[in-house]
C-alpha cells in the first residue's frame, strides 16, 4: 500500500502545525486530495525560500493527489503583512501581472500543469471584480476583529503600525479558500508557518459559509544553521530563475551547505529515499563533501533539469581542479583590445560578479583572498595582465569557494 502523503510530509520535516492531524491523514487515505498553496508575485522570480512549499506540492503530485498553485495576481496588489516588520511597497497592476507570468512559468518547471497532474489559478479572477459593500456583508461579517488581532502576524505589526489595506489581507486569503472549495472541492490549504492565522481564518470561513470541514497545514520557516534565512546569501537572493542566478551558482549554493544542515536539506530538497538520506547524513569529515555534492546535484536537477545539473557539477569539478570541463565553468570573454597592457583587477572582479563593488574587491585583496591564476592580489592597484593568461584563459578566485574563468578573445 502506498505511504500516506501526510506521513511522507511528516517524516521529511514539512509539518509544523496542522488543524487536525488524524483527519488530514484520513483525508489523504480516502482518495485524491485537492490542496493548494498561495504564491504572491512580489518579484519576477521566486527564490530558494519558496522551495519548501514547492516541494510540498511536488510530493502531493508524485503521490497522485491534485495540487494547486495559486499565484496571487489579486492579493499581490495588497501585500501580505505576515512576517514583515513594515508595509510592503505597493506594486503597480502592470508589474504584478508581469511578475505573475514569470512566477507561473517558473512553477511550471516543478509541477505538471500541462499534463493536468497539477493546476495553476490566479485569484485576480475572482478578487478584482468584487463589490466592496457586498464583500463586507457576505464575508466580512464572519470575521472577529478581536480574533484577527490575536494572531501573531498582526500582533507583531501593531507595534510599528498596520495599515487598513494590510488588515484586509486575511479576509482575501480566507475568501480564496472559500472560492477554491466551491469551485474545485479544495479541502486543504498549506503554507509557511507565518500563514497560520490566514489559513485558520480560511478554514473557519468555509465552515461558516458552507458548513464544510476543511483543513490547514503549515511548514516550518526554515533558517540555516548559521541563522540566515533560506534563500538569502551575502551576495543576495538565491533566485530560481536561471537568468537571475545561473545553474552553476545555484549548484554552488547547495554545495556550500553547512555540515549541520546536510541531513535536513537532503530530506526536504531532494526525493532521495530516506534510507539513502540516512546513509549520506552519516558521512563524516571530508566524505561529507560527497553528500553535499549529491544534495547540490539533486536540488539543481529539480530546479533546472538534469542537463543543467550535470553541467554545473562538471563546471564545479573543473573550477577546483578535480576533473570536469572548464567549458562548464562560469566564463566571461574579454577582448584582447580591452585588456591592453592590463586592466584594474578590482574592476574585473566586479564585472564578472565575484564582488559587488570596488570597495568589496579592495577589502578582499587586502585580506589576501583575491587571486588571478596562481598570483595573489595584494593591492587595489594590481592589474590583470596578458602574462596572467595561459593559452588565452585564466581563473579568478575570490576566497576559497568562488571562481570565474576569463577567456581572452581577439
Amino acid at each position: 500500500m502506498p505511504k500516506n502523503c501526510y506521513d511522507i510530509l511528516l517524516e521529511r520535516g514539512f509539518v509544523r502545525q496542522c488543524t487536525d492531524e488524524s483527519a488530514v491523514r484520513n483525508l489523504f487515505q480516502s482518495g485524491p486530495v485537492t490542496a493548494y498553496i498561495g504564491f504572491d508575485p512580489t518579484a519576477q522570480s521566486l527564490h530558494a525560500g519558496s522551495l519548501v512549499p514547492i516541494m510540498g506540492l511536488m510530493h502531493l503530485e508524485r503521490a497522485g493527489h491534485r495540487p494547486m498553485a495559486l499565484v496571487g495576481g489579486g492579493t499581490g496588489l495588497i501585500g501580505d503583512p505576515s512576517g514583515k516588520t513594515e508595509q510592503r511597497q505597493l506594486l503597480s497592476s502592470e508589474l504584478v501581472h508581469e511578475n505573475f507570468r514569470g512566477v507561473a512559468a517558473q512553477l511550471g518547471r516543478f509541477l505538471d500543469f500541462d499534463g493536468g497532474r497539477s493546476q495553476i489559478v490566479n485569484n485576480a479572477e475572482w478578487l478584482e471584480p468584487l463589490n466592496y459593500v457586498s464583500f463586507l456583508r457576505e464575508i466580512g461579517r464572519h470575521f472577529s476583529v478581536n480574533r484577527m488581532l490575536s494572531f501573531e502576524s498582526y500582533k507583531q505589526r501593531l507595534e510599528k503600525g498596520l495599515s487598513f489595506l494590510e488588515f484586509n489581507y486575511q479576509l482575501l486569503q480566507a475568501y480564496d479558500y472559500l472560492v477554491l472549495y466551491k469551485r474545485y472541492g479544495c479541502r486543504l490549504q498549506m503554507g509557511g508557518d507565518d500563514q497560520w492565522g490566514n489559513i485558520v481564518a480560511g478554514v473557519d470561513l468555509v465552515r461558516r459559509v458552507e458548513g464544510a470541514e476543511v483543513f490547514g497545514l503549515t511548514f516550518p520557516l526554515l533558517t540555516k544553521a548559521t541563522g540566515e534565512k533560506m534563500g538569502k546569501t551575502a551576495a543576495g537572493a538565491v533566485w530560481l530563475e536561471p537568468s537571475l542566478l545561473s545553474p552553476y551558482d545555484y549548484y554552488q549554493y547547495w554545495l556550500n551547505t553547512d555540515d549541520r544542515d546536510v541531513a535536513r536539506f537532503l530530506k526536504m530538497f531532494t526525493f532521495l529515499e530516506l534510507a539513502e538520506v540516512e546513509r549520506l547524513s552519516g558521512l563524516q569529515g571530508a566524505d561529507l563533501r560527497d553528500a553535499k555534492a549529491i544534495l547540490a546535484w539533486e536540488a539543481t536537477k529539480i530546479c533546472h533539469g538534469e542537463p543543467a545539473a550535470n553541467q554545473a557539477r562538471d563546471g564545479a569539478l573543473a573550477a577546483f581542479g578535480k576533473g570536469g570541463s572548464v567549458e562548464n565553468m562560469p566564463t566571461t570573454e574579454i577582448p584582447a583590445s580591452l585588456l591592453g597592457d592590463g586592466v584594474r583587477a578590482t574592476e574585473m572582479f566586479v564585472k564578472v560578479g565575484l564582488c559587488k563593488s570596488n570597495g568589496e574587491a579592495v577589502k578582499l585583496f587586502r585580506s589576501g583572498g583575491g587571486w588571478v591564476g596562481t598570483r595573489v592580489l595584494a593591492s587595489h592597484l594590481d592589474e590583470i595582465q596578458p602574462s596572467d593568461f595561459d593559452n588565452g584563459e585564466v581563473v579568478l578566485r575570490a576566497g576559497k569557494k568562488r571562481r570565474h574563468r576569463l577567456l581572452l578573445t581577439k
